[in-house]
């Protein structure tokens, strides 16, 4: 399919019924080493948000997906973005920004103040994330400290303090 066709993209909130679909993509994106990362420690304990987790599709065929989890940050509640998923064929067409972009907007929408990711620097930066925000995130278990980004919505956002559920 060609990557800069639009019209035929459809992105709406993750239903129960994509879950098996959305799983073979993301095992295909990644591959079994992803369920030994500590992203996936953030997963096993936190609070699923499929209202704020979205589904590209291209007629019947999943070519995209981005979910959400409700964490805290100490005292501060976040969301926990991950895993963003894009088919091989899609890429380089901006369907990932463009997922990201959906989440952080439900995610303030919701009223959360912070989304919190593990994740490439130069990539996310596109959207709003930084290490910065982030230096003071204590994850549950070893990660390179640098690729752990945060997005705040306000200034007076504070992360600092154990990420969990």
């Amino acid at each position: 399919m060609n990557v800069s066709s639009v019209a035929s993209l459809l992105i709406q909130a993750e239903r129960p019924k994509d879950s098996p679909a959305v799983d073979a993509l993301i095992d295909r994106v990644f591959g079994p080493g992803r369920l030994t990362k500590v992203s996936e420690r953030v997963r096993e304990v936190a609070l699923f948000r499929p209202d704020l987790s979205f589904c590209a599709w291209r007629g019947e065929a999943l070519v995209g997906v981005v979910r959400q989890w409700q964490v805290r940050v100490g005292d501060q509640p976040a969301i926990f973005l991950g895993p963003l998923a894009v088919d091989d064929a899609q890429r380089l067409g901006g369907l990932g920004g463009r997922l990201v972009e959906q989440a952080c907007t439900a995610a303030r929408a919701a009223r959360f103040p912070a989304v919190v990711l593990v994740g490439d620097s130069p990539y996310f930066a596109r959207s709003g994330f930084s290490a910065e925000p982030a230096a003071g995130i204590v994850l549950p278990g070893p990660v390179d400290q640098r690729r752990v980004l945060a997005r705040v919505f306000a200034a007076d956002v504070t992360l600092a303090g154990p990420l969990r559920a």
